[in-house]
């Protein structure tokens, strides 16, 4: 059986609502001849003479007018589809977003995203902690958006078909506990290495940056305890004579009410900043909530960081 010719879909409604070639024609925007030639070879197609004349007038056939809103349904349909998506009133969508991230960028980030997100209600953050499988469950769907550090091993070779948004840089610094016994407002690189270190983990894998740059300069440092959480870190250090090398926002956010105090690392180990970004998977590019969530993000970095610069 010979396939059917869909491209004629169109011109049959229009056919089927003017039953006249020519306002038919100037409905889809087709020449007069046009729009003949589309008659013939739906009558052809159809088996079916569709409109004939009666008088100065053209009339459905039997078959024609059973066919005239069945066919007005599916082509009204079709052409739905090939429209942009309408705009979406974010104060009423109702959806939920899944995203990886740790609690230290919860932290720094979620009350101003709480802040600037409940102007929609009816959208919810499931958020869960980071892995090394970001951008495979940004590819199948898994998730919709990372939130992390993606410029260093294994991340530093993203996948070109990802997106990628920087958020804001962050620098290290080290806190210890207020009453510390032998820190200072200062540190040396000896000390540093001598003290009992808490390391986080957020991905279960100790070792890292720090622990490599200090490799370069020949030393090496105790770590005591390595944990998976930021927050549980900073309270360990708290009440203990441990050290901790972290991000330099979320201590000034919670360096006060946790009893903690920020020294600088020592000058000789040399600690680039960390570029907080967020991924996502292009084909979310031009979806209207994933867009607000991104824009809403971005707004919530900058509100968030802007009072506790470096």
């Amino acid at each position: 059986m010979k396939s059917a010719d869909l491209n004629l879909l169109i011109a049959l409604d229009a056919l089927l609502q003017e039953q006249n070639v020519s306002r038919a024609a100037k409905r889809v925007g087709l020449s007069t001849p046009a729009m003949s030639h589309a008659l013939a070879r739906l009558r052809k197609q159809l088996g079916d003479p569709l409109l004939v004349r009666a008088g100065q007038r053209m009339v459905p056939t039997p078959r024609a007018a059973d066919l005239r809103e069945r066919v007005h349904a599916i082509a009204s349909d079709a052409l739905g589809v090939m429209q942009p998506a309408p705009s979406q009133d974010i104060r009423t969508l109702e959806r939920t977003f899944r995203i990886k991230a740790s609690d230290m960028i919860l932290c720094v980030l979620g009350p101003e995203l709480d802040r600037l997100a409940c102007v929609a209600p009816g959208i919810s953050f499931h958020v869960m902690p980071p892995q090394f499988e970001e951008p495979q469950l940004l590819r199948d769907g898994t998730i919709d958006l990372a939130i992390g550090v993606y410029d260093y091993a294994p991340y530093s070779d993203l996948p070109t078909d990802l997106r990628i948004q920087q958020l804001y840089v962050d620098h290290f610094v080290c806190v210890v506990r207020a009453n510390h016994p032998s820190v200072g407002r200062s540190i040396t690189i000896e000390q540093y290495c001598e003290l009992p270190h808490v390391q986080v983990a957020p991905r279960g894998q100790p070792g890292g940056y720090v622990d490599e740059q200090l490799a370069k300069l020949g030393y090496r440092r105790h770590i005591a305890r390595a944990v998976p959480f930021f927050i549980a870190a900073l309270m360990l250090v708290a009440e203990t004579d441990y050290i901790l090398t972290i991000s330099g926002q979320l201590a000034r956010r919670l360096g006060g009410p946790l009893g903690v105090r920020i020294v600088q690392p020592p000058r000789s180990l040399a600690l680039e900043p960390n570029h907080l970004s967020q991924l996502w998977h292009p084909r979310n590019d031009r979806d209207p909530a994933h867009r607000w969530l991104r824009e809403t993000i971005v707004a919530a970095a900058r509100a968030s960081t802007r009072s506790r610069v470096h």
